[in-house]
C-alpha cells in the first residue's frame, strides 16, 4: 500500500521534529520539512506532495497565510493549517483560503492522523465532482429554465439540502422559512449554485454568470463566496478543488 506523503512547513524545530515522528507511526512519508514559505514554494513541484502542513504563523508574520493562498490558486494539494491561534482576524483570513483542516498546537497524536485522513478524503471527493460543463457561458436564460425545472408542482419553490429553499419569483432564499439576508452579488452565485444542484460550477462559470461584463478573478468569486458562507446557517456550500463549487444534491446521495 502507498504511503501518503507529506510536506511540513514549520519554523518551530521542535515542534516539526514531533509532527514528523507522530507523523510516520502512522505511516506517513515525511518528504520534506522547511522552516518558511519562499522554500516550502520552490519545492513543491518538484516533490508532489498528498498533504502540505502550514504553520499559519511562519516567522511571526502571515507566511503561511500567503503559502496557502498559492497552493490554492496554482496546485491540486490538500493542505492543513497548524495553528496555535485564537485571533478572530487571523483565523477570518486564514479561513479565506479555504484549508482542508486545522491542527491546533500543542497538538493532540490521537487525532492527527484523523485530521488528515479526513483532509485526503474530503480532497479526493472534491475531485470527484470537478466536472466541469466546458468553459461556455451560462446565461440568465439557461438558468431560470433549471431553476424552474425544479420548482415543486406549480409552485415558484425550490427546496435543497435540509430546511433551505428559494422562492424564484422574488430571487429569495430561506431556512426553515427564515428569510436570509442577502446582496444582489450572493443571491446571484447562490441562484447559480441551486440551479447546477450536484454539479460543480468553475470560477470562470461564477465569474460570468455573476460579474458578466465587468471584470473579476477567480479570488472575487472566493471572497463572495466566503461572505455567502458566513451569512448562511449551515455549511452547505462545497469547494471543488481548483475548480470552483457546488451544492449537495441530497436526492443523488
Amino acid at each position: 500500500m502507498q504511503k501518503n506523503t507529506i510536506i511540513i512547513v514549520e519554523d518551530d524545530e521542535i515542534t516539526a521534529l514531533n509532527l514528523k515522528l507522530s507523523l510516520e507511526k502512522h505511516g506517513y512519508d515525511i518528504i520534506a520539512m522547511y522552516n518558511n514559505a519562499e522554500e516550502a514554494k520552490e519545492k513543491i513541484d518538484a516533490y508532489k506532495p498528498d498533504v502540505i502542513i502550514i504553520d499559519i504563523s511562519l516567522q511571526e508574520s502571515n507566511d503561511g497565510i500567503e503559502l496557502a493562498k498559492t497552493i490554492r490558486q496554482n496546485y491540486p494539494i490538500a493542505f492543513i493549517y497548524l495553528t496555535s491561534y485564537s485571533d478572530d482576524n487571523i483565523i477570518s483570513e486564514a479561513a479565506k483560503t479555504e484549508p482542508y483542516g486545522y491542527i491546533v498546537k500543542p497538538f493532540d497524536p490521537s487525532s492527527l492522523h484523523a485530521t488528515i485522513q479526513m483532509a485526503i478524503f474530503k480532497f479526493e471527493m472534491e475531485n470527484k465532482r470537478g466536472e466541469e460543463f466546458g468553459s461556455a457561458r451560462i446565461d440568465q436564460n439557461t438558468i431560470d429554465k433549471l431553476l424552474y425545472a425544479k420548482r415543486e408542482s406549480d409552485k415558484p419553490i425550490v427546496t435543497f439540502c435540509n430546511g433551505y429553499h428559494m422562492d424564484i419569483s422574488q430571487d429569495e432564499v430561506y431556512y426553515n422559512n427564515e428569510k436570509i439576508n442577502l446582496t444582489k452579488k450572493e443571491r446571484a452565485i447562490i441562484r447559480l449554485l441551486i440551479a447546477k444542484l450536484g454539479h460543480t460550477i468553475s470560477f470562470k462559470q461564477a465569474v460570468d454568470y455573476v460579474w458578466r461584463e465587468s471584470g473579476a478573478t477567480e479570488n472575487s468569486i472566493r471572497t463572495l463566496v466566503w461572505r455567502l458562507r458566513n451569512k448562511l446557517p449551515t455549511d452547505i456550500i462545497k469547494n471543488a478543488s481548483g475548480v470552483g463549487y457546488f451544492i449537495e444534491d441530497e436526492d443523488s446521495i
